[in-house]
């Protein structure tokens, strides 16, 4: 499953994000959208205007959101 998380930098939800993804063995593909033109369009179309956003096959969202980091965990677990 491809995991991806929109950030930018010096973001400190991003950064919690990524720890949180990191402490539970979940790989990630870090889009910086100051530096990815299309990512930030990407972004844009899934109606967000703040990071992070956390992209994976089913489902996104914005924001450091551990719970959804440990359904995702879960469902990994359960793959």
């Amino acid at each position: 499953m491809t995991i991806t998380v929109y950030t930018k930098p010096d973001c400190v939800q991003c950064h919690a994000t990524c720890r949180a993804l990191t402490r539970k063995g979940i790989g990630y593909r870090l889009v910086n959208l100051l530096a990815d033109k299309q990512g930030l369009e990407h972004v844009k179309s899934l109606g967000y205007q703040q990071v992070p956003v956390v992209q994976t096959a089913t489902d996104h969202w914005c924001g450091f959101r551990p719970d959804k980091i440990n359904q995702l965990a879960d469902t990994m677990m359960d793959a």
